[in-house]
This record gives C-alpha cells, sequence and structure tokens, in this order.
C-alpha cells in the first residue's frame, strides 16, 4: 500500500466515535470563530476583486457564499476561504518548524459537506480529518526553511478533508490526494519580502484546487499515488524522509491549535497582551525614546525583521498584521489591536509611523528554546529621563495554555458577525450534531435579523 492510500484509509475510516468529547468542543468553537473571521471579512479589498471574478464567471449554484449567492464548490471553498483568512485572524497550529492555519479548510470541507448534503455530524468528522492530516505533516515535515510555503501540507489537508466529506471511498481519495500533493506545493516567498494580496489568498487557491481534485477523482481520474515516496515525489524533492502511521492515528490535533486574541500575526499574541499591560502605567506616546522586545526566533524571523524581510515599511494591511514594530506601535496608541487597526488611514497615519521605528526586536536564544511550548516575550518601554516599564510573557488568552472556552469564543464572534443573525448561528453551530450543513449554510447568507 502506497503512503496515500495509507492516508486515504485513515480518512475514510474515520468516524463521529473517533472524536472525543474535547475534541468536538474543539472543533465547533473553530468552526465558529473561522465564520466570524469570514464574516468580518466581507468589506476586505481582495475578497471583493474576488468575489468580482466568480460573479462574472458564474458557476453552477451548488453551494453557499458567505453573504449571499451560490456557485460551485470548488469556487465557494475559494470565496469563503479567502475570507476566513483575510483578516488574519484565524487559529492556528504551532509546530517547531513549521506554522500553519488549519481552519484554511473549514472553507472547503464546508463546501463539500453541502454538496453531498451531509450533517452537521459528518462535516465535523472530515474536518478532524483535515485538521489531523495538516498538524501531523507540519510536525514531522515542515518546508518553510526549504523555501515552501505551509499551503504545501495543507494541499493533502484539503484533499482529504474534502474527499472524506464527499464519502469518496479509499481509492478515489487516495488519488485526490496524489492530484493535489503533486499540483499545489507553493513558494515561501508569499510570506517575505513586501507582502500582497496573495498571503490571505494563498491557501484558498490550495483549497480550490483540491476542492477541484477530489471531484476529479470522484468521476474516476486518477492521480500519481506515490505522491509522497515515489521518485522525485514530496519527500524526494521537497520534505525529505519522514514517517507517520496513518493506523495509528487518532483526531485529538485539533486540541493543540491555538486562537487568537489580537487580529495579528499569532507569535506576535504574547508581546502584544504584555504591551497592552504596559499601556495602564499612564504614560504618553510622545515620552517613549523606544520599544524593547526580546523574544522567540520565529516571531523575530517571520514578522520581526529577521529572514523574512524589513518590517518597519508599512504600507498595507498584509504588511502591518505582520510586523512586530508596527503591532506594538498601534497597540500602545490604540489599546487595542482589531480589523479598525488596519484601515488604510490608520496604517499612514504619522504618530503609528513614527512610533514603529523606536521599535526593537531581538531574538534570544533561551526565549527560543521554549517555543512552541511556550511563546515568550519581554517587553521594555523606555521612557525619556530613564524611566523603564517591563511586562513578561510566556503565552497569552488562546494559546494551549490559556484555551478559548464556548462563551469567548461567542463573544468574538458576535463582535465580527454583528450584521449577521450572530446567535442563530452560533447556536447552529453549538448543535451541529443535530442539523444538516444545509441549515447552517442558509444562515450564512446573511439574512437580516
Amino acid at each position: 500500500m502506497t503512503r496515500s492510500e495509507e492516508l486515504a484509509e485513515f480518512a475514510v475510516r474515520a468516524s463521529y466515535d473517533d472524536l472525543s468529547g474535547e475534541a468536538r468542543e474543539a472543533l465547533k468553537i473553530r468552526v465558529l470563530d473561522s465564520l466570524g473571521c469570514a464574516i468580518g471579512a466581507l468589506g476586505g479589498e481582495p475578497v471583493r476583486l474576488v468575489r468580482q471574478q466568480i460573479d462574472e464567471f458564474g458557476g453552477a449554484p451548488l453551494c453557499t457564499l458567505v453573504g449571499g449567492g451560490k456557485t460551485a464548490p470548488d469556487r465557494a471553498a475559494f470565496y469563503n476561504g479567502a475570507l476566513v483568512r483575510y483578516l488574519d485572524f484565524n487559529d492556528s497550529y504551532l509546530a517547531k518548524g513549521e506554522t500553519c492555519h488549519p481552519s484554511d479548510n473549514v472553507a472547503p470541507v464546508l463546501a463539500a459537506a453541502e454538496y453531498a448534503n451531509r450533517s452537521g455530524r459528518e462535516f465535523l468528522v472530515a474536518l478532524a480529518v483535515a485538521y489531523q492530516v495538516q498538524c501531523r505533516l507540519s510536525d514531522v515535515a515542515p518546508v518553510r526553511d526549504r523555501g515552501f510555503d505551509h499551503t504545501t501540507q495543507g494541499s493533502y489537508a484539503a484533499a482529504a478533508g474534502v474527499s472524506r466529506a464527499l464519502g469518496l471511498d479509499r481509492t478515489r481519495t487516495a488519488h485526490a490526494i496524489g492530484i493535489a500533493g503533486a499540483a499545489f506545493n507553493a513558494l515561501r516567498v508569499t510570506r517575505t519580502g513586501a507582502l500582497s494580496h496573495w498571503k490571505g489568498l494563498a491557501y484558498p487557491n490550495t483549497a480550490f484546487g483540491c476542492t477541484h481534485a477530489a471531484f476529479l477523482a470522484m468521476r474516476g481520474v486518477t492521480g500519481p499515488l506515490e505522491v509522497f515516496e515515489g521518485n522525485k515525489g514530496f519527500m524526494d524533492s521537497i520534505a525529505g524522509r519522514f514517517e507517520i502511521d496513518w493506523s495509528r492515528e487518532g483526531f485529538e490535533r485539533v486540541r493543540r491549535t491555538i486562537l487568537k486574541k489580537y487580529n495579528a500575526e499569532v507569535h506576535s499574541q504574547s508581546a502584544i497582551e504584555a504591551v497592552l499591560e504596559l499601556r495602564w502605567e499612564g504614560f504618553r506616546p510622545e515620552e517613549i525614546e523606544r520599544i524593547e522586545l526580546d523574544t522567540f526566533d520565529v516571531a523575530h524571523k517571520i514578522i520581526g525583521g529577521g529572514e523574512e524581510g524589513d518590517k518597519t515599511v508599512i504600507r498595507t494591511k498584509e504588511e502591518a498584521d505582520h510586523s512586530l514594530p508596527y503591532l506594538l506601535a498601534v497597540a500602545i496608541l490604540d489599546g487595542e489591536v482589531m480589523p479598525e487597526q488596519y484601515a488604510p488611514e490608520r496604517i499612514l497615519r504619522d504618530d503609528v509611523q513614527r512610533l514603529l521605528r523606536k521599535v526593537i526586536v531581538r531574538p534570544r536564544t533561551d526565549l527560543s528554546q521554549r517555543f512552541p511550548a511556550e511563546v515568550p516575550a519581554e517587553v521594555r518601554v523606555v521612557l525619556r529621563g530613564g524611566r523603564m516599564l517591563e511586562a513578561r510573557r510566556s503565552d497569552y488568552e488562546g494559546f494551549l495554555t490559556r484555551p478559548v472556552r464556548w462563551e469567548a469564543a461567542v463573544q468574538k464572534f458576535e463582535r465580527l458577525a454583528a450584521s449577521f443573525p450572530s446567535s442563530e448561528i452560533a447556536a447552529a453551530v453549538a448543535n451541529l450534531e443535530s442539523i444538516r450543513v444545509a441549515e447552517l449554510a442558509r444562515l450564512l447568507e446573511g439574512e437580516p435579523k
């Protein structure tokens, strides 16, 4: 049996009874969180452009678009995935060599489940498959340091989750995995240098392609079954050798994913919480001489000005939410980091542009050794006259050590989805086992309260 067939067997054998009560609760919280992010992103510029393209090109009206309308499943996966991802407020998974956003799989699995008229229970199972695949491949086959994007592992996760939602057998699921894995090996340049709209669209594009691949496999199109171990396959060309015994895997990795308290890149969360604590000390921004942040190496590399580029030239939302200097500066000035902090006029205002240039970010070996079990941050605000304020964090509200509960997830959702029937959507997610996916989809069209 090839490795893709072993993975396909894992997806096919998954059942609701395999999920612990804690995993079911965690999945529901992440579905609600993802839908809140999606509704909150409806005004985003790249989302609007994607919607224009879908409206012009059309598509069989089979699956619901968040905010209203219907299109083909693969295009629904792309558009709704763009909504989930645009704010950069959805969940994350931290492995030593990789960070990913497993909730990027919500949109493609939801589209496939709606198409196949699945129950909410079946949707949760398919989503659990996608979460487990993406997280475990991030653990054992990181690709970031080889110049590839985390959406590369996501191609296997999305294909497996969509195939499970469609009810494909092992053979067709394996071919879907083979097609998707061979086709979507994305470059890390998406997240380095001057960031573009593609930062938020790269995984939705993968979801689009993997949904398309699963439907092709459903009809009998075959793919390379040795996509993992074959000559010039994933291991040979990109990841190197690794082992996962899918016959022994469970479906609990969702419980190791983390949610965001602040609308910012995940490695910034503890530093933002620390600097907001210091804000209560009562200083004025004009008193600040410098802001020093000591943190772990991954945060410095990705958002602190390390190997992925300068983080002090900030002109767009995409650059701002991946810049520790901007995030700490705007947190001090505004007292929060939410979608409002990414309005173009806010980003370009002189106060934050001046203050972000006073931020110094340094990686520290002892802090790096504590990642990913912790996300340590030590912040010092140095004021005129020599006064210095300090705060430390090893985690934040939403991290593994302080997980988000249902009530807090509902609060975040209601803030992001205030214009929708938020209480009805939250109730539907809470009771997914008792409804069909089509019932949830109808609420996502955004009918008036």
